[in-house]
């Protein structure tokens, strides 16, 4: 029998409650909120890359959903969700943290050196585009920051990275939370309605709404990819950016070879995927679209989940078993559709099968499910981990380590892999 799942959010909940109240209680606390841990960089340290992803590259991008890849984990497949990681990580390392600062929140770094002054030399990409996050949740400018810089697109323009890669790769980058208000926006874990655009003129400008297809998704995160600013502001919203530069692209290098893969952490895993949900109902004519996440949130309900496979979306889910914030928001129950017959057939069982199925339908409003395919690593595995918390189990820099030594579920870590731990 399959039991009900509720978890909250508590142990952030009281954090928030006091950034709204003066200025420098805001700063505090969001330096305190921040990813500190990514100071030191591990892209120094990054495997060689492997000569074979070519001519595998639509498996390695999860064509057949990874099937015989992750355990045990294929050594270029390892590669490459670290390589896509470090873009995560330029993303951090480009933030601007300190709140003193005249541009916190914005991207410290200038399209054409981003990767070098984040330490990730030699990508055979370059930056095309910053991307900004607007919240919906009006406050004053002097409490928090409305719109700040979350990632980044990319190309790749190197000839011999194309040929490496067997395509030309499009990138789109997000980092995790790091504001006052998407910590607020974060909480916000009543589902919502998310429409399907049209794709009959290829980009649609139609807004998100109810329109009964029945897919939801998490308030805020929905908040964050669609708001834009004030009339005095003029900042577009992340959606808007995500289709006018993804559009440029396509048109640019209409007619080659192109993926597009989206990566994120944390927030940034629960935008990338609104982002591939996005383009892929946005455009008439799009290459093969992946997300990477790492340490993401549940972000939409069943329905949306099944949309997510109707379009071909591959989504690959990187999840640490000690992590909580893969745990929220909401509950999931995946029995929810089936019908008295079926909870019949469980004998005794039925009564209270039935009961937890109808009270899962009374909350259809925090009634989550799983997106994608999974792999699951575990903090306890690695034998260099010692006295995890929420903190470090959560941290970017865990997982890329976690990815580095997992070797299959029989034989969890090898003990060559170092590199990404903070000394």
């Amino acid at each position: 029998m399959r039991t009900l799942h509720y978890y909250t959010s508590t142990l952030i909940r009281p954090q928030c409650t006091t950034l709204v109240q003066t200025t420098k209680p805001v700063q505090k606390m969001e330096k305190m909120m921040n990813m500190p841990q990514l100071q030191s960089s591990s892209l120094s340290s990054s495997p060689p890359l492997s000569k074979k992803v070519g001519k595998r590259w639509k498996e390695y991008q999860g064509m057949n959903n990874w099937d015989g890849l992750l355990d045990p984990l294929d050594e270029n497949l390892r590669a490459e969700i670290l390589r896509y990681g470090h873009f995560v990580e330029a993303a951090y390392k480009s933030f601007e943290f300190d709140p003193s600062s005249p541009n916190y929140a914005t991207c410290k770094f200038q399209k054409n050196t981003l990767f070098e002054q984040c330490g990730l030399r030699n990508t055979g990409y370059k930056v095309t585009k910053h991307l900004r996050a607007t919240s919906g949740i009006k406050l004053p400018s002097w409490v928090a920051t409305q719109s700040s810089y979350v990632g980044y697109v990319a190309v790749c323009n190197d000839k011999e990275e194309i040929k490496r890669l067997g395509r030309r790769d499009i990138v789109v980058a997000f980092r995790g939370t790091a504001t006052c208000l998407e910590w607020l926006e974060n909480l916000r874990a009543t589902l919502t309605h998310v429409s399907v655009p049209s794709v009959a003129t290829g980009i649609t400008a139609e807004p998100c709404s109810m329109d009964g297809n029945g897919a939801m998704v998490e308030s805020g995160f929905l908040s964050l990819y669609t708001s834009a600013g004030s009339s005095k502001q003029s900042f577009t919203s992340l959606q808007d950016m995500v289709r006018k530069e993804i559009g440029r692209i396509l048109k640019t290098y209409e007619g080659e070879n192109l993926s597009l893969t989206i990566t994120g952490h944390s927030l940034g895993a629960a935008l990338a995927t609104l982002t591939a949900y996005d383009i892929k109902n946005s455009f008439i004519r799009q290459p093969p679209v992946t997300v990477i996440s790492f340490g993401g949130p549940r972000v939409g309900n069943r329905s949306f989940r099944r949309q997510l496979e109707e379009t071909g979306i591959k989504l690959l889910r990187i999840v640490n078993s000690d992590d909580v914030i893969t745990k929220v928001p909401g509950f999931v129950f995946d029995d929810v559709d089936k019908t008295d017959d079926d909870v019949a057939c469980n004998g005794g069982a039925h009564v209270v099968q039935r009961w937890i199925r109808k009270r899962a339908e009374e909350v259809q409003w925090l009634l989550y499910s799983e997106v994608g395919k999974e792999l699951r690593l575990c903090s306890r595995d690695s034998p260099y981990l010692r006295g995890v918390n929420i903190a470090t189990c959560h941290d970017l820099n865990t997982y890329l380590h976690l990815v580095d030594g997992f070797v299959s579920s029989t034989c969890p870590f090898r003990a060559t892999a170092k590199r990404f731990l903070q000394h």
